[in-house]
């Protein structure tokens, strides 16, 4: 099985091992044809506590870890407050 993976950005980080990431993504009206912008919503699992809001992460499917989160933190691609991450 191939597990999708996203970028996106950290907009909550207040519950524990756990972030919200908005995953934006741009699509043209099939009947209107004007560009609509969708945001979805993750909950992935933060082992570490590491991310903070504004950080843009890469997630990726895993296994359900509970009952809503089924995304996992693979790396913190940028930090909001200017220093890269690798």
């Amino acid at each position: 099985m191939i597990n999708k993976t996203y970028t996106g950005k950290v907009v909550s980080n207040k519950m524990d091992k756990t972030v919200v990431v908005a995953i934006t993504r741009l699509f043209q009206h099939p009947v209107y044809k004007k560009t609509v912008k969708k945001v979805s919503k993750f909950k992935a699992h933060d082992a570490g506590n590491v991310c903070e809001i504004g950080d843009t992460v890469l997630i990726t499917e895993t296994r359900p870890i509970s009952k809503d989160k089924r995304w996992l933190v693979l790396e913190k691609v940028s930090s909001l407050t200017g220093s890269n991450v690798k």
